[in-house]
């Protein structure tokens, strides 16, 4: 079948504009009833019958007919055999993104993961402990496809954080392992795998089960079972985000070969039919050569269904009055891709605040960024980067606050702090402070 993909076109100087805008972007993350309603029950059953709810379930949703937990764990020697075992060039490949990944992690330590702390005028400490969580679980998707990069992506963050125990838990419908995410997990250094998936999984790593241990949080993408599912333990764990459908911008000044960007398009486009692409750009001709090149290049793509739906649902090409207007509008949207595919990116990245990842120049395609350059590809969606961040060291360690305050100091802080506890009506708090007083 020959798929056509017509994104929207819009143009940012007429009238409907804003209506149409508005429209094309809106996406609700409200999950379905039923989701809602099955997910309860399951984790309710997990949380009160442990192990033997988990089988029940794997059974029952990836058609593993197994008698204990014990055929659900992946042996150490299992995962490594898997890295052994794989083609050189897959091997060399993985090592290759396993070693940039974990030198950007390791970066990102030295920058913001480190204790700190100074004295003030009183000789009082004051400062900041970081320590790692001692235990996470990463979930891996299964099922449909399977992703070794989203193994590294969560797996090496947490090991360079200093994680003391990373489990991970991967679906494997009809018992069909993927050797690269197994093989992913010995690179990453995760410390135990299961191959449980859904919302099962969710709840056995929040609440523990007698073989599978409770984690402090979870990470990694799932489906709509899992999303809901990690929404609903937070709180008994820390959880990463709630993922919403892929999306990639591209802020074209029309000096980048049309053809890149239309395969950069459909990069994002074949993940999901919900997944959006959206070109904005002041050169109305080249918007026309990108269609062009969509409609040359779809019918080479095997997911060319995936993406003609997303494009002609959720895509858009817009025609802006400028470069400035682009990237105001950019901003407006906060993408979690954003590609500056011009001739001078550093003219343009000053302008823009919010993204997950910005990629700079027409030889930084996307998809470098979700293999290999080294920056994580677990990324804020539906517009959160205005206020969140993607995956990094950071979430997966926590600061203490440090305080030492010196006799001196007590001196001049209890008196401060006198005054403003018997101000709020709590007298133990004041005299707390006030015994430490010298009269």
């Amino acid at each position: 079948m020959n798929w056509t993909a017509r994104p929207l076109r819009l143009a940012t100087d007429s009238a409907d504009f804003e209506a149409q805008f508005n429209q094309r972007l809106h996406w609700s993350a409200d999950t379905d009833s039923q989701v809602e309603t099955a997910v309860e029950g399951i984790l309710a059953d997990v949380k009160k019958r442990g192990d033997a709810a988990v089988l029940e379930y794997t059974a029952r949703f990836d058609a593993l007919d197994v008698t204990a937990m014990a055929q659900l764990e992946l042996e150490a020697r299992e995962l490594k055999n898997a890295y052994n075992q794989l083609p050189a060039q897959q091997r060399e490949a993985l090592q290759a993104a396993a070693n940039r990944v974990r030198a950007y992690h390791v970066a990102q330590k030295r920058a913001t993961g480190e204790s700190w702390s100074y004295r003030d005028e009183h000789g009082t400490l004051l400062g900041q402990k970081v320590t790692p969580l001692d235990r996470v679980g990463i979930y891996v998707p299964g099922g449909k496809a399977a992703y070794p990069s989203s193994v590294l992506m969560n797996a090496i963050p947490a090991q360079v954080a200093g994680v003391g125990e990373i489990i991970m838990v991967v679906p494997t419908p009809r018992g069909e392992k993927n050797q690269l995410v197994l093989a992913a997990a010995y690179v990453s250094g995760v410390s135990r795998a299961f191959t449980v998936g859904g919302a099962q999984a969710v709840g056995a790593l929040a609440y523990g089960t007698q073989t599978i241990p409770r984690v402090d949080k979870i990470t990694g993408p799932g489906n709509a079972y899992v999303a809901s599912a990690k929404r609903r333990v937070f709180g008994a764990v820390g959880i990463d985000m709630i993922a919403g459908p892929s999306e990639i911008l591209v802020l074209a000044d029309g000096t980048t070969p049309p053809d890149w960007v239309a395969m950069d398009l459909f990069s994002q486009a074949e993940h999901d039919e919900l997944a959006q692409s959206i070109l904005l750009c002041p050169d109305a001709a080249y918007i026309e050569q990108v269609q062009q090149a969509i409609d040359r290049l779809l019918p080479e793509m095997p997911r060319a269904e995936i993406i003609a739906k997303s494009l002609s649902g959720r895509g858009a090409l817009i025609h802006t009055r400028s470069m400035e207007e682009a990237c105001d509008i950019s901003n407006r949207i906060a993408p979690e891709h954003l590609e500056i595919a011009s001739h001078d990116p550093h003219l343009w990245e000053p302008r823009l605040k919010h993204a997950g990842a910005i990629f700079l120049g027409a030889w930084t395609s996307e998809s470098l960024g979700d293999y290999c350059a080294g920056p994580n590809h677990v990324l804020p969606t539906s517009g959160t980067s205005r206020f969140s961040s993607p995956l990094g060291v950071y979430d997966f360690q926590k600061r203490s606050s440090l305080i030492e305050v010196s006799e001196a100091g007590a001196q001049a802080l209890g008196a401060i702090a006198s005054v403003l506890a018997h101000g709020e009506g709590l007298q133990a708090h004041a005299r707390a402070a006030e015994m430490r007083l010298k009269r």
